[in-house]
């Protein structure tokens, strides 16, 4: 736990919005079941009767321990809180069994070793018992049981792992990927910051694609405290060194470039440079370092940079990580050659009229380049030209490709061969009269011969066109 403690972020961070589920716990603990005639009817056993309500009338934490030690040689505290949530019926008592159940770990960590030694009894683990509880129809149910597995994967020394594991990570993946009819979304943020601070949970988490469901929650509409803590799930995560090294791959960098640029909240601010600087810290290889720090670059972070500067964090972490970045990002737009810039601008796929595109000499020089590994950035412009649907990414990538074709020699075989010249075609008939007349530009050049007489014919077309434009 003491790399999470870096940065000084606090913990209790998790717990202080107050969630859905903790409104809605506060009632629940207020309907308490009448356990007498459960008893009565012999829908409940004397043991379990027992011990519910005894625990219920304790007054105080200590008495609540003895209640518990005297329940636990025998597992029976254990066996006692599986039967009440598997046996009494109505949705109304599972939740205050459940708020019961949490409120029991939450008090004390130490106790989830209860569960874990009387599962360990029955050649079980304390997880597979309460797993089937998350297909419940009712979502308070779900998600306090998915908040007392979080805690039972946590607080212990026992680690969830293998089926259980992923079985439980699909489940948290599932209720991001529902956000808009999730409204226990804090709940899940808050179980997946509990179990990433954990390296032995991080690499199950990446290899069920979970990054990629935590930018797409991201890239969506979240408040902030939402996106405060779905962004310290990616910063637990860049803790680990092969997984920050994939950061850059994973869109990661991108999607939290975006929020930095608009976020006002400082500590979505601090979480977010965190990251940053954890991702540039924790990766030695030069190339990768240099995407990552490039796509900072790219999501206007310098800019942003400068804004903070300029104000004042009381925070000295957030200076410190001012300065680090600052530092970082202004060397690595040094140490870059036009091409570099150029490619790593493909290969996010948000093309701008960046100086490059319009610059002869850049074509003149590193149109060849295209060709390197198998026409990658040749095959990412033909892409983005059947994919996208901005306007101005359409215009950047037709000019490209034609700049392409005019500068190198055998560049209309190799577009042909990808399908690039129907992209284009199929561009003529674009609503937007920009991304027409680039295609049309891309056309020409695709058909064409005699460059020279084409370069003028193409300027005169231009003046003319563009005034139509505008």
């Amino acid at each position: 736990m003491a790399e999470v403690a870096h940065h000084n972020i606090p913990a209790v961070d998790m717990i202080n919005a107050t969630s859905r589920l903790q409104l809605e716990a506060a009632e629940v603990r207020s309907n308490k079941p009448n356990w007498g005639s459960y008893f009565r009817s012999q829908m409940i056993q004397q043991d379990d009767y027992t011990l519910v309500t005894s625990y219920e009338n304790a007054k105080s934490k200590e008495e609540r321990d003895q209640v518990i030690a005297a329940n636990d040689a025998n597992g029976q505290l254990a066996k006692t809180m599986a039967n009440l949530i598997t046996q009494v019926a109505k949705d109304q008592n599972v939740r205050y069994v459940l708020t019961l159940f949490d409120d029991m770990l939450q008090e004390d960590k130490s106790r989830v070793e209860i569960f874990h030694r009387a599962a360990h009894r029955q050649k079980r683990t304390a997880f597979s018992q309460y797993l089937g509880i998350l297909q419940r129809q009712d979502n308070f149910i779900v998600n306090q049981m998915s908040s007392i597995i979080a805690k039972l994967a946590c607080f212990g020394s026992t680690r969830m792992e293998g089926q259980d594991l992923q079985y439980y990570f699909s489940f948290l993946k599932e209720q991001l990927k529902n956000s808009t009819t999730n409204d226990y979304m804090n709940t899940t943020a808050r179980c997946l910051q509990m179990m990433l601070r954990h390296d032995d949970y991080r690499h199950e988490f990446v290899n069920a694609e979970g990054v990629q469901t935590l930018v797409h929650a991201l890239n969506g509409k979240t408040n902030f405290q939402l996106q405060y803590q779905l962004i310290f799930a990616v910063w637990c995560l860049t803790f680990n060194t092969d997984i920050a090294k994939r950061a850059p791959s994973l869109g990661v960098i991108q999607a939290l470039g975006d929020i930095l640029s608009e976020s006002t909240k400082e500590k979505v601010i601090r979480i977010i440079l965190a990251t940053f600087v954890n991702i540039l810290n924790k990766v030695e290889e030069r190339e990768i370092k240099r995407e990552a720090a490039l796509q900072m670059v790219q999501c206007k972070t310098l800019k942003t940079l400068e804004l903070m500067d300029a104000k004042k964090y009381d925070d000295p972490d957030v200076e410190e990580d001012v300065k680090f970045l600052t530092e970082e990002l202004t060397l690595s737009v040094h140490d870059l050659s036009s091409y570099d810039e150029y490619y790593s601008e493909v290969r996010s796929g948000r093309l701008q009229w960046s100086p490059v595109h319009k610059s002869e000499k850049f074509w003149r020089e590193n149109a060849s380049k295209f060709n390197d590994k198998q026409f990658e950035v040749v095959k990412i412009l033909i892409k983005l030209l059947e994919s996208s649907h901005d306007p101005l990414i359409l215009c950047v990538a037709a000019h490209d490709i034609g700049e392409y074709v005019r500068h190198y020699p055998r560049g209309k075989t190799v577009v042909e061969q990808y399908q690039g010249k129907a992209a284009v075609m199929r561009l003529l008939t674009a609503e937007d009269p920009n991304v027409r007349y680039h295609a049309l530009l891309a056309v020409q050049k695709l058909m064409v011969h005699n460059w020279e007489y084409l370069g003028k014919q193409l300027d005169s077309d231009a003046q003319g066109e563009s005034v139509a434009v505008k």
